[in-house]
């Protein structure tokens, strides 16, 4: 008696997940298939205008998108796979290609944010009869091995949820691929848009932007070799990381945290080579810690869902709020009476990056100071940023808005932030006076 063994055809359907290296979607579509394709849809929605007159992604993050698709398609041609990249719906560009190629199964990273599950949702509806895996692949720890029997028990408060993670959790090892036979590459070839195709202006970066980086998982394991191991910055983390001026204040490592061109276990794992090789101290560990916090409002959000978009948060307090178009284009052009505002502002607007001590103050002076709806700074703030988070921007902002995981409901006081972070005035004359610089 012959048996026939039927060929499995998988699909990787990338999202925030860029990578070749730990990847659970990949890693598992080339162990239980003979083919293996990747897709990436760039979905028009993603470049709409939103309800509030701006872009919802701008220029400098799709950019650093379209740099790391590139990388991406490189990396997979070299391990036999190939990543069709189309400007398109996924729900009606997944089923065509589904059907094309005789898919059997479809790996993705699991998403829980409302407008990746509408998507997903249509798309599996869709094709019914294709089978689905999905991991949840952007934490340091997996929601398998958390000690919380379900989302609910997740705490409210930062501090006990780290205490609780860091005693009794192990981060996970990192997985790799070997590549396929060159018999799985496919003849069709597809070219990745430019910005022009997409509607932007082509653009250079200046010269004084804090991140001058390009995106991709190699730019990303680059950089990790210079902050770590050439310049040995990381020893010195927590002392810099307020910084406002330069590349090397803080790792930078959020952009391609942000769209998954490389994992936080990943980032662990070096982390602790680092601590063997060069020195361990609160520095070192002070990465880690912010990796938690990212963490954090992942699990955040798996545990509140929609309310994390919602006015009055995941608290359900009540302010007031106003939202007034006078008071947006002063704030999101620095034209606001705060000079340490201002400069912030500017350099988003002119670069797509913003430190972490300029987020915490501008976002504390529209909500706080002005009382403006705080969802509206946090759709800005999607639309501009290089490593624009869903979790960690509405996290954040929530936090600083008095509706989030905060129960002291604290305002900055502005100006002592400037005299303390910018004591001599540097980073506010180089945005607000520039030609100086």
């Amino acid at each position: 008696m012959t048996y026939m063994f039927k060929i499995m055809n998988g699909l990787i359907w990338f999202r925030n997940d860029l990578r070749t290296i730990d990847n659970h979607s990949l890693y598992n579509a080339c162990r239980e298939n003979e083919k293996v394709i990747g897709i990436y849809c760039l979905d028009p929605r993603h470049f709409e205008t939103t309800q509030y007159g701006f872009k919802k992604t701008e220029k400098f993050r799709t950019q650093f998108l379209l740099e790391t698709l590139a990388e991406l398609q490189q990396n997979l041609a070299e391990k036999n796979i190939s990543l069709l990249v189309y400007y398109g719906y996924p729900e009606q560009l997944i089923p065509e290609i589904a059907a094309k190629y005789q898919i059997d199964t479809i790996y993705c990273q699991k998403e829980w944010t409302q407008e990746e599950v509408d998507v997903a949702t249509e798309v599996r509806n869709l094709i019914p009869a294709v089978n689905w895996k999905t991991y949840y692949d952007q934490f340091l720890f997996h929601p398998d091995d958390i000690p919380y029997e379900d989302w609910d028990k997740i705490p409210e408060v930062f501090t006990e949820f780290r205490k609780q993670l860091e005693k009794k959790i192990r981060v996970r090892p990192t997985v790799s691929i070997s590549a396929k036979p060159i018999a799985n590459v496919i003849e069709e070839k597809t070219t990745i848009p430019t910005l022009e195709d997409l509607g932007f202006e082509d653009f250079k970066q200046p010269n004084k932007t804090a991140f001058p980086f390009k995106g991709g998982e190699n730019q990303a394991k680059k950089r990790i070799k210079e902050y770590f191991w050439d310049t040995k910055k990381l020893a010195v983390y927590k002392k810099t990381r307020n910084g406002l001026v330069g590349k090397d204040y803080s790792s930078k490592l959020s952009a391609w945290l942000a769209n998954g061109s490389i994992s936080a276990r990943m980032i662990y794992w070096e982390v602790q080579q680092f601590e063997k090789k060069v020195v361990k101290n609160e520095d070192t560990y002070w990465l880690i810690f912010e990796l938690i916090w990212r963490d954090y409002f992942k699990y955040i959000s798996l545990k509140h869902g929609n309310k994390i978009f919602q006015l009055n948060g995941i608290l359900q307090k009540e302010y007031h709020w106003n939202q007034n178009t006078k008071a947006f284009n002063q704030w999101t052009n620095g034209t606001t009476p705060e000079h340490f505002v201002n400069a912030n502002m500017i350099e988003l607007q002119k670069t797509g990056w913003m430190s972490n001590r300029g987020r915490q103050n501008v976002a504390s002076y529209w909500a706080k100071e002005w009382e403006q709806d705080w969802r509206i700074g946090a759709a800005y703030f999607e639309s501009m940023l290089i490593d624009y988070d869903v979790h960690s921007n509405y996290g954040n902002w929530m936090y600083n808005a008095g509706v989030g995981n905060d129960p002291r409901d604290r305002k900055f006081n502005i100006k002592r932030q400037a005299e303390m972070y910018d004591g001599d005035g540097k980073f506010q004359k180089m945005w607000l006076i520039p030609e100086l610089f």
